[in-house]
């Protein structure tokens, strides 16, 4: 029976799977690689809030590694270092293979953009001496997570004579911040009958700005008067220059560690800026690749990925395109030869709320990058579903470079879902499959991650491009 037992452990040990929590697999010297990569990681949640600011941290960053702005025409060879900026909202980066680019390029592409409080083009008003903000929240939400939250505001105005002002209010510690008020409880018996989804609505999403009036006798309007002179000081503006603005309410606070073993990171914005950062920073320390390498971080995925800054719009197929000319070949030929990581995250599991995933097929934090076969909701509606072929292909990468991962879906199959780029990418006859980190409180104002999950998905990501 003892040998019966003995035969039995050896090929479980063989035969099932054996993942196990990533703490229990790195070395001491690689979890300091890992704490040290996310001190990094943390500098750029705080400094890129929005997309445009992401951009701006972005393109920075290349220029000091030597990547130059693209010209179609300009003459491309192996090791060069390329980069377009679409409209400040959107870049896309590249690192010159080796190899004959018709044989297709290695592709990352994340979004950096994130759930928010946009303003409404005529946001400013005065309600029983009180300055407010209206709002129309962007992405998807639990709006009752927005209120009594300090929020600072991120954007540009455009004037009337077409000069631009950047804004950026409520990060500086002397700075004012601002909010979302809520009724206290003694006063909230009809609110607390609402549904959760209904407990604020959108158009309860009003940012408070001020209480003080003008000091005039008198005067209508006198607190919105003297928010709009505030303004006009410091920027030169009117109200009639919010119609041309661009101005985004989010968390003023910044990114930090939580738990007593500093083991995760709490931020606004880990979905997606955390696939950003480490498939950013695995390009820009990308050196000689067999393939050309090119990374796409891009606008509008919260909100369907449509515009000329979104995945939907033909600025990848375009910026292929021009690439390939610079070798004498058609975009269709690459692109049809390429593969592509999407890298977005994925739910993780939480135990306080089990009930929504299938234990079997999520993923858990500290087991490392995820792979996400296909996306979608409930029978799979708007994935791309990898191929067996190309999720063997990425996962015999993965353990080759000893990058410690697992797999997982967006909860139980009725329960909702959701999806990526990959989609729009697999549509441009590339193989394409999500892989990314595990996030919770994911779409909250204050999102966590493992640290440890983080630095996987930037060896995952280091080990595809750099191929």
């Amino acid at each position: 029976m003892s040998k019966e037992k003995s035969e039995g452990k050896e090929l479980k040990k063989s035969l099932f799977s054996s993942r196990k929590n990533a703490y229990l697999r790195m070395k001491a010297d690689e979890i300091k690689k890992c704490d040290k990569f996310c001190e990094g990681y943390k500098k750029f949640l705080d400094a890129a809030k929005t997309e445009r600011e992401a951009v701006e941290y972005t393109v920075k960053l290349l220029k000091d590694h030597g990547f130059v702005e693209f010209k179609p025409g300009m003459g491309l060879k192996a090791g060069d270092k390329i980069y377009v900026n679409n409209r400040g909202k959107a870049v896309i980066m590249a690192v010159i293979g080796s190899e004959d680019i018709k044989n297709g390029v290695h592709l990352c592409a994340a979004h950096i953009d994130s759930p928010r409080l946009d303003l409404k083009q005529n946001p400013v008003y005065e309600d029983t001496e009180m300055a407010l903000f209206k709002t129309h929240y962007y992405g998807g939400i639990k709006k009752y997570q927005w209120t009594v939250i300090p929020l600072a505001l991120h954007g540009v105005i455009v004037k009337a004579d077409g000069s631009k002002v950047t804004v950026t209010v409520g990060e500086d510690e002397d700075d004012p911040v601002f909010c979302v008020n809520d009724l206290l409880p003694h006063l909230a018996q009809d609110q607390m009958k609402r549904n959760l989804a209904q407990g604020i609505k959108g158009e309860e999403l009003n940012i408070v700005i001020g209480s003080r009036p003008f000091k005039e006798d008198d005067l209508s309007e006198a607190v919105k008067l003297n928010i709009l002179n505030i303004l006009n000081e410091k920027y030169g503006i009117t109200e009639d220059d919010f119609l041309s603005a661009e101005l985004e309410a989010v968390p003023a606070f910044k990114a930090k560690d939580i738990g007593f073993d500093r083991s995760m990171i709490g931020a606004y914005g880990h979905d997606d800026r955390v696939c950003a950062y480490t498939a950013l920073m695995a390009t820009v320390k990308c050196k000689n690749p067999k393939k050309t390498a090119v990374t796409i971080l891009t606008d509008k995925e919260e909100t369907g990925s449509d515009g000329n800054t979104g995945l939907q719009s033909a600025y990848l197929k375009y910026f292929i395109a021009d690439l390939a000319a610079e070798f004498g070949t058609e975009g269709r030929t690459v692109l049809s030869n390429s593969e592509c990581m999407s890298a977005d995250v994925n739910a993780a599991f939480d135990p306080t709320f089990p009930e929504v995933m299938d234990k079997k097929n999520c993923a858990f934090i500290n087991y490392g990058v995820c792979v996400t076969k296909f996306t979608g909701a409930r029978g799979k509606s708007g994935t791309s579903d990898a191929s067996a072929e190309f999720v063997g292909k990425i996962r015999r990468l993965l353990d080759k470079n000893d990058v410690i991962w697992q797999t997982g879906e967006l909860g139980k199959v009725d329960m909702g879902g959701g999806g990526t780029v990959a989609a729009y990418i697999a549509n441009l006859n590339v193989d394409t499959i999500d892989v990314g980190v595990p996030v919770l409180s994911m779409h909250a104002p204050f999102e966590t991650v493992a640290k440890t999950d983080v630095y996987m998905t930037y060896k995952a990501f280091s080990a595809f491009i750099g191929q």
